[in-house]
């Protein structure tokens, strides 16, 4: 894998230098999207909803929910991460977007100050690739996720993004690709 130069200076700038942290970094980002800059898709069945979010649905609000994304959306993130109540819309606004789905009003706020890309106001910017690396390396950085890469956890690692283990096989299959790639 070949990093162009405005890569490597970026991913200079936030320590994401060795073969390990890059390994970690390029595997968990594959994961979270596919190496694109995506928006969080939240299209889910009344049946997915109940496995997916219990904590929000019972079987008459996933009936009420499913299929539709912003509805969805406003109901799980409502009241937490700085957005505002179900009504606000903040939930759909402040959705997951980019490598490692930013997500949360608060999360765009301070990537907005931080990195000096207005996302708060124009949340799709990390919809553009440039804006979705910077924010996963504000992501990482802010994350201290160095410190698990350096040490090898993935498993903590994980839950730092993902806030559990979703995933887990397939992120340390993809740590084994680049691990050969960037020879750690």
């Amino acid at each position: 894998m070949t990093l162009d130069t405005k890569y490597k200076t970026l991913l200079n700038s936030y320590n994401v230098n060795t073969p390990i942290r890059l390994a970690h970094f390029f595997a968990q980002i594959e994961h979270e999207s596919g190496l694109k800059p995506i928006s969080e898709n939240l299209n889910y069945s009344a049946e997915r909803l109940l496995v997916v979010f219990p904590k929000y649905f019972k079987k008459e609000q996933s009936l009420a929910y499913a299929r539709q994304q912003s509805r969805i959306a406003n109901r799980v993130y409502a009241n937490r991460m700085g957005n505002g109540n179900e009504a606000s819309g903040d939930g759909w606004k402040y959705r997951g977007r980019g490598f490692i789905q930013i997500t949360g009003k608060n999360n765009y706020l301070m990537l907005s100050k931080d990195a000096r890309i207005d996302c708060f106001n124009n949340p799709d910017l990390l919809l553009q690739e440039d804006y979705a690396m910077i924010s996963a390396l504000w992501f990482w950085n802010k994350n201290k996720l160095n410190s698990y890469a350096d040490t090898g956890d993935i498993i903590g690692l994980t839950r730092r993004i993902n806030g559990g283990l979703n995933g887990i096989e397939h992120r340390k299959e993809l740590l084994i690709k680049y691990k050969k790639i960037f020879s750690a």
